[in-house]
């Protein structure tokens, strides 16, 4: 947050306390209805994504980061390999911790942060 102005940096830190949804996605893949309809348990469906392939961290729709899947307590976390700027080019992340942290510290609210317990 260095490149804004005192101001600014104000301005942002009153929505500090916003919560904003973010979403991770594995992968998507087309079937035909009748190939849906036959699936059951122990079923398999192959997604579009490599297993070494970064994933996508979304807000609102729009990627933010990307990162690679690991565990943390017992649950799903991502950690970010690179941060996506404004101008939608990666930006390295440097060594960023499991889970989602940044300026504005952890998420803290477990409804927010689907129940998982993210650190920074």
């Amino acid at each position: 947050m260095s490149d804004f102005s005192p101001s600014s940096r104000s301005a942002l830190h009153r929505f500090g306390n916003v919560g904003v949804r973010l979403s991770v996605e594995l992968g998507r893949t087309e079937m035909m209805l009748r190939d849906v309809l036959l699936l059951g348990e122990g079923s398999t469906v192959a997604l579009n994504r490599l297993t070494d392939e970064a994933l996508d961290l979304t807000a609102n729709g729009r990627v933010i980061a990307r990162g690679e899947v690991v565990t943390q307590n017992g649950r799903f976390a991502l950690k970010i390999l690179s941060l996506v700027g404004d101008d939608g080019v990666l930006e390295t992340a440097g060594d960023s911790s499991a889970g989602v942290s940044g300026p504005l510290g952890p998420v803290s609210d477990p409804a927010m942060s689907g129940g998982a317990d993210v650190a920074p």
